[in-house]
Order: C-alpha cells, then sequence, then structure tokens
C-alpha cells in the first residue's frame, strides 16, 4: 500500500492490494480528487479512518449505449409518478445520501470532510446530481463525478419505493442522450445488478476511461 504525502500523485492502479486498496492518505482537495477520478481510483472510507483510496479489480458498470430498460421500469416511467431533475439539488441530495440507513453497515463512508469535498467540487461543474421529485418534495436521487464522456456515480437514495430506480435510469437516458461511454457504478452490489449493471475487469475499465477522457 502507497502511503501519499503531500505530492499530487497517486501510484499505477495495478499497484493495487488484491481487494482494490492502492493508497492511503493524502487530502480531499478538488485537485486532488479529480485525479484520483481521471486515474480510475475513488475514496471509501469511514469516519476516523484515514483516506482510503481504491481501484477494485473488478469494476461495476453499465455502457448507457446498451442499456435496455426492464419492462417494469418502464411501466414506473410511464406512469408519471415523479418528476426528474438534474443537478438542481446538489446539497440536498448529497446530504440526504449520507443520512440514508444502509443495510448491514454502522453509519455511513460518507463523512462531513467528504460532504465538503463534493460540494465544492459541484461549485466547480464537476459534481452532479439527479433529483426525483413527488408533490414538490425531493423523494430519490443520486449524485456523483462527471469526468465528461464517464460518469462515477457515488451513491444514491430513495424515502419512497422506486425513487431511486428512476433516478438510475433517469440518468442513463440522458448519459445515452449525450453520448457517454460508461456509468461507472465502482463495486459490486445486487441492488446494481439488479438495475443492469455489472462488472469488467479493471484493465477493461481502464482501457475506456483513457480512451474516453482523451476523445
Amino acid at each position: 500500500m502507497y502511503f501519499l504525502s503531500k505530492e499530487l500523485y497517486f501510484p499505477p492502479v495495478s499497484e493495487a492490494s488484491i481487494d482494490g486498496v492502492l493508497a492511503v492518505g493524502g487530502d480531499l482537495s478538488s485537485e486532488r480528487l479529480l485525479l484520483a477520478y481521471r486515474s480510475g481510483i475513488f475514496p471509501w472510507f469511514e469516519e476516523e479512518e484515514p483516506i482510503l483510496w481504491w481501484s477494485p479489480p473488478e469494476r461495476m458498470v453499465v455502457d448507457p449505449q446498451l442499456y435496455k430498460i426492464s419492462k417494469s421500469l418502464r411501466n414506473i416511467l410511464n406512469r408519471n409518478l415523479f418528476k426528474v431533475t438534474f443537478n438542481q439539488e446538489f446539497s440536498t441530495i448529497i446530504k440526504s445520501c449520507q443520512l440514508s440507513p444502509r443495510k448491514d453497515q454502522n453509519g455511513t463512508w460518507i463523512t462531513e470532510a467528504m460532504v465538503e469535498a463534493y460540494l465544492q467540487l459541484h461549485e466547480k461543474g464537476h459534481a452532479k446530481s439527479v433529483e426525483v421529485w413527488q408533490n414538490g418534495e425531493i423523494v430519490g436521487g443520486l449524485y456523483g463525478i462527471d469526468l465528461g464522456k464517464v460518469f462515477c456515480g457515488e451513491s444514491m437514495f430513495s424515502t419512497v419505493s422506486n425513487a431511486s430506480k428512476v433516478a438510475f435510469v433517469s440518468l442513463i437516458q440522458k448519459l445515452k442522450e449525450e453520448n457517454y461511454h460508461l456509468l461507472d457504478c465502482q463495486l459490486h452490489n445486487n441492488h446494481l445488478e439488479k438495475l443492469g449493471a455489472f462488472e469488467i475487469s479493471r484493465n477493461s475499465y481502464m482501457k475506456i476511461l483513457k480512451n474516453s477522457l482523451s476523445s
């Protein structure tokens, strides 16, 4: 494991441990975070822990150009139960994700320092959100980092059934319209798999990321 200094640097992702931990330490400055995402790396740690930087051997992703909405989700969209907006209430979304209870987790990995760091990224145009509304209130949404042709999803939440699914699918539709190459969902979980995400190797992810950043 590599221990970061004040220098703005990350080691090659090939040096990550078997479970994907690449480095520890550093800071959550906008410059370092953007370098991380553009290098195929993301931060993930809990309160009171040092900052951990990850590049897992398998990456959970969605190809927006090939994605097919399930019949059940399409029925939900067609019923117009929700209104969807983009990048209108970023602060509300990230703080709602922070407070949302997670199965099998004690607390949240979205620390106060993380919230502040991503709010700064949002102000600079790099962090964006999807908001799902019902009866004039936000009932779900997600946020992530926009790299141009790759969107790195960070977290999502819902207070009403299906709201996060609507946020997820609405984002994919938007990415497809804007010719994005990939939605990065980072780590595998069953919920993402049911929504249609799948795993690819780190090497495959890095090739797509590199080509996307150079296009």
